[in-house]
């Protein structure tokens, strides 16, 4: 297999594979300052993805697009082919993301996949685990399906 291409499904009727998504993980700081360099970072009319770990602090840069309301995508359209859907800003709670988040974080993390997003961006409230982190992101399914770009430390 193609470096940086992951096989979706197998089989006859099976989806053709698709690029590794770009991942860039996002660290230091408060919430506010994370979100900020991730706000700084989004492409308009872009199919990004963001995933924050805690609480928002009711301020963050990302507030107002994760409050705007998403146009229902059409039967014919796929949940990627959507612009209004992006960026697709999810919130899951604080917690070891390699310890005790992992669960939450896996099961997002197959939700935001599934959207097929351009880049995805995974803000960190504590990096305290970042390597162990960053070596289960690596390690299957996600090596195939995640493209992991260096650390971003927010400050």
């Amino acid at each position: 297999m193609n470096a940086g291409v992951a096989a979706v499904g197998r089989g006859a009727g099976a989806p053709a594979p698709r690029r590794a998504v770009p991942t860039t993980l996002v660290h230091g700081g408060n919430a506010g300052v994370r979100e900020a360099a991730i706000a700084a970072l989004l492409r308009p009319g872009a199919a990004d993805a963001v995933i924050l770990e805690g609480l928002a602090d009711g301020n963050g840069a990302l507030a107002e697009l994760g409050r705007a309301p998403a146009a229902p995508p059409s039967p014919s359209s796929s949940p990627s082919s959507s612009p209004s859907s992006f960026p697709h800003i999810v919130r899951i709670a604080p917690g070891c993301l390699c310890c005790s988040g992992n669960l939450v974080l896996r099961v997002t993390l197959n939700r935001v996949l599934r959207l097929a997003p351009a880049q995805l961006y995974i803000s960190l409230a504590d990096a305290s685990h970042l390597e162990q982190l960053r070596q289960w992101l690596s390690d299957a399914p996600y090596g195939e399906l995640l493209a992991l770009q260096p650390d971003i430390a927010a400050r």
